[in-house]
């Protein structure tokens, strides 16, 4: 099976988002989100790095309307781009797509928004949607997809909506992932256990996949390193992170207690995990891929990096485990295209986004490029995704995955006043009371502020 390097974050929503899951937008095994470079305010476009020379356009008479395309995705990432780009241009004598590589893209994208300099089209973390929306920055799309019969069934229905606020379509779903469950094959078949599907069967494997050597860790059973997956954990207790109407936290429950005591038997007890066992192996070093950890959550951008280490990593994926009461949950991450609403070639940006996103040809041409999963539903019904191994259990997790709260608040709630206090408890320093206590004063203070907005 060959495929194309991996995909990762186009950018974290704001500096309000940077611990936070993503899915949608995590961090990968092997490269870092982009590091955000400060806005220029005179000229965006100047900052950004212009990427290869694109195919020319098909000869035509007519005038060539000139579209500006902007993300952040360089290096390895750039070519299924460039070949997308390529081909759309190649299809389209009357229009020309100039990709762009920009660094913090939402900064200089809002910059550009008042300079008269926005680009016609990004690459867009669909997390960002609800905080950026009611700002006035994106263009609705209902009516375009109203015209050219484009529907929403055509999408995962999770991945759609988090492009929606208040009734209004802002964009196209591009991607979609999602964390399940990475195991090593060698080190389960030497305990004498198999996959779990279960909290309990987790702790269980993870107990007996553990070592130690006197006080120092060798081999963590599983890894709890993310506190920002707190709310794929509180799905599966059967919990929600917002009240029914969105206006305050619903994390301060006997389901996100129980999520906490599960952590805190499992570190402290059960001791198959070390908080900062991963970072303390040194810079550079892949727990997963040397055998250090045997569990962990991860997502399809992992697949690129840990397939190319062949028999040295004999590992398998199942869907995320259900919770005590069988409840299942993970969270559903991933990018979407939108057209800025200060961008000045509208309608070609949206034959643009159409042709790659509703097209399932286009959609799944790009994730055969790439390797990401596509939003297109008929796209993922191609063999390539539904008789791979590895594919499949994500695509059996993305079934029941849940995107994050469409409220403007829900980001910063949850990098900002949540993930600081699980912090404090993973490290032993908060009880799972306190935690949740204090977590809820300072998120709902935070909901109440931003969605007064």
């Amino acid at each position: 099976m060959k495929h194309a390097v991996k995909f990762v974050s186009l950018f974290a929503v704001a500096a309000l988002a940077l611990t936070v899951l993503a899915g949608c937008a995590p961090a990968t095994a092997t490269a870092a989100p982009t590091t955000a470079a400060p806005a220029s305010t005179q000229a965006p476009v100047a900052a950004a790095t212009a990427v290869a020379t694109q195919a020319p356009a098909a000869a035509t008479t007519g005038p060539v309307t000139q579209v500006t395309f902007w993300a952040d995705w360089s290096g390895d990432r750039q070519g299924p781009i460039d070949q997308m780009v390529s081909d759309f241009n190649a299809s389209h004598p009357t229009i020309h797509v100039n990709y762009v590589v920009v660094n913090d893209p939402v900064t200089k994208f809002l910059t550009a928004s008042t300079s008269g300099q926005a680009p016609d089209v990004m690459i867009w973390d669909r997390n960002g949607t609800a905080l950026y929306a009611p700002k006035g920055v994106l263009e609705p799309i209902d009516a375009y997809m109203a015209k050219d019969g484009v529907t929403a069934d055509s999408f995962y229905s999770e991945a759609f909506r988090e492009m929606t606020y208040n009734g209004k379509t802002y964009g196209l779903p591009m991607t979609v992932d999602a964390r399940a469950l990475f195991y090593n094959k060698k080190l389960l078949a030497a305990a004498g256990v198999t996959p779990p599907t279960n909290w309990d069967e987790l702790e269980q494997d993870a107990i007996k996949l553990t070592k130690w050597d006197g006080n120092k860790l060798q081999v963590a059973g599983f890894s709890l390193s993310d506190p920002g997956l707190f709310s794929m954990y509180l799905m599966q207790a059967g919990g929600q992170m917002l009240s029914a109407d969105n206006s305050k936290t619903a994390f301060n429950s006997p389901a996100g207690l129980a999520v906490l005591n599960y952590w805190d038997k499992l570190i402290n007890t059960d001791k198959v995990y070390q908080v900062g066992f991963e970072s303390g192996l040194g810079q550079g070093t892949d727990a997963f891929v040397t055998g250090q950890v045997a569990m962990m959550y991860s997502g399809p951008w992992a697949l690129s990096t840990y397939e190319k280490y062949g028999k040295d990593l004999d590992f398998g994926i199942v869907p995320a485990p259900a919770g005590p009461n069988g409840d299942k949950g993970s969270v559903m991450g991933g990018f979407g295209m939108v057209i800025p609403s200060a961008a000045k070639n509208k309608d070609a940006a949206w034959e643009f986004i159409k042709w790659w996103n509703a097209d399932s040809a286009n959609a799944l041409n790009f994730a055969k490029l790439s390797w990401n999963i596509p939003a297109n539903l008929k796209a993922i019904q191609d063999p390539f995704f539904q008789n791979d191994p590895f594919w499949k259990p994500i695509l059996d997790t993305l079934a029941f995955a849940k995107i994050r709260p469409t409220v403007t608040g829900y980001s910063p709630m949850e990098a900002n006043a949540l993930v600081p206090k699980l912090q404090l408890f993973l490290q032993g320093k908060l009880t799972a009371a306190d935690t949740l206590n204090q977590a809820q004063a300072a998120g709902d203070k935070i909901l109440t502020e931003n969605n007064g907005q």
